[in-house]
């Protein structure tokens, strides 16, 4: 049970160190709204999603006030677009236009779901949605997209990895004059969640029910808190103070998924116990790792001291709360978390490093800003790479990576909000053409065979 102790424990958090609820992110079936006319598919869409969420950002306005807790962000994920387009066909984009107007009428930031799910091959509709995405996000507001190329247990689907840095680069030419909205809400992935309530990466799985509520929660700022106060302590401590430091917080989003699931009268999902970092002073993942005692994030000893930090936790987390899921660890967004940008500018954090990172963090390559004249496949090959990190190691990796056009490495990006500020990292541009136009698929790993 959740006492009145463990609440009032949560004030200083909140108070001082950034605690929040990042998202509660209402996740929708769009299935029994598959039509073979798009109009009518589109106008099903738009009604169900209004009915669904009528509440979606007044509960959670209401709940944010009576607990004291701030809830960031009310979002909505639905099924992969993709599958509703295989029975209608026609224009894609129609599909992200009604999903956008049907996010304005409910009110919340953004909806992800402008998915497709390609790791063994495109079936009906999914090439036609993926051509479409640059579209779909230059004439949206708040729509985000997914593709998720591989998995463990298929391999990687080499064919759409070509395509999705093809999709990348044109996605960031056609909202260069929008601030790259484009590539900063498109997500390639291996081995994608299906309860991810995060954004851009967020989609509702074919095997999840007809509507739920899932919770993301934060606070990197009260883990960097709680280390702060031992400073000498060895590594073993170190990890237990996060451990226990992630289960009070994860506590915080058992509560809020609870009360938003019995107001809506939907289902509870999971809390996605994720640290997820903001551009605020105090609020970064990177200045954790610090904490630990590198100088600066991206120092020889970066990776170890992410491993432990994902590890502990998820341990802390999941004894806090009926059902963790999503991705659930730490993010390393370049552009979103303060201590990131500052190593990055100083050269102490580089894309190298940030790939090593990745195969112990909690997703991928994340809000990385590259030079505009970056090809497309050396962007394909930074997926591919990406990729094959998840499909080895059996976990979720991602690249949302941006084409800065115009601007070259050593500059800067202002994406504003959330979004942050990044600095344009240096990318290897040895040509990997040949290997990127091959194609076919890279055959699952042998750990695949778990049977």
């Amino acid at each position: 049970m959740i006492n009145t102790k463990d609440i009032l424990e949560t004030i200083n958090m909140i108070q001082q160190e950034n605690l929040d609820i990042r998202t509660i992110t209402m996740g929708i079936s769009l299935l029994d709204c598959a039509d073979s006319s798009t109009d009518r598919a589109c106008q099903r869409v738009y009604d169900k999603i209004c009915r669904k969420a009528e509440n979606l950002v007044s509960v959670g306005e209401n709940i944010e006030k009576e607990y004291g807790i701030p809830i960031i962000n009310k979002r909505i994920s639905v099924t992969p677009v993709a599958m509703l387009l295989a029975a209608s066909g026609g224009d894609p984009v129609e599909y992200a236009k009604t999903l956008d107007r049907a996010a304005k009428q409910v009110g919340v930031n953004f909806l992800g779901g402008y998915s497709a799910l390609v790791h063994k091959g495109f079936a009906a509709g999914d090439e036609a949605l993926i051509n479409s995405i640059p579209e779909a996000l230059a004439e949206t507001e708040r729509i985000c997209s997914s593709v998720n190329i591989g998995s463990t247990k298929t391999g990687i689907n080499m064919d759409a990895v070509r395509l999705m840095g093809k999709i990348v680069k044109r996605s960031a030419e056609l909202t260069a004059d929008k601030g790259l909205v484009g590539p900063s809400k498109l997500v390639v992935f291996c081995n994608a969640p299906e309860d991810n309530p995060f954004m851009a990466g967020a989609f509702h799985g074919a095997g999840e029910p007809d509507c739920v509520i899932n919770v993301g929660v934060s606070g990197p700022g009260v883990v960097r808190a709680a280390l702060s106060k031992i400073p000498d302590a060895d590594i073993t401590e170190v990890a237990d103070t996060v451990k226990k430091t992630a289960f009070k917080i994860t506590r915080v989003g058992q509560l809020v998924a609870t009360a938003a699931s019995e107001r809506l009268g939907v289902p509870f999902g999971i809390v996605d116990l994720s640290l997820a970092p903001t551009p605020a002073v105090g609020d970064s993942v990177a200045h954790i790792l610090e904490e630990m005692g590198l100088e600066q994030c991206g120092a020889c000893g970066t990776t170890a001291c992410l491993a432990l930090l994902n590890d502990a936790v998820k341990k802390g987390g999941v004894m806090a709360s009926s059902h963790v899921g999503g991705l659930s660890g730490a993010f390393i967004p370049v552009s979103e978390d303060a201590g990131m940008i500052d190593a990055a500018r100083n050269g102490t954090l580089l894309i190298e490093k940030l790939e090593a990172m990745t195969a112990v963090c909690s997703v991928g390559l994340d809000m990385i800003a590259v030079p505009g004249d970056t090809s497309e496949a050396v962007i394909a090959a930074i997926i591919a790479d990406e990729a094959a990190i998840g499909m080895v190691n059996s976990k979720t990796t991602a690249v949302r990576i941006i084409p800065a056009i115009g601007k070259k490495d050593g500059e800067e990006i202002n994406f504003g909000g959330l979004f942050g500020v990044s600095p344009i990292m240096k990318v290897n541009t040895a040509s990997p053409e040949k290997f990127i136009q091959r194609g076919g698929r890279i055959p699952a790993p042998l750990q695949s065979l778990k049977n």
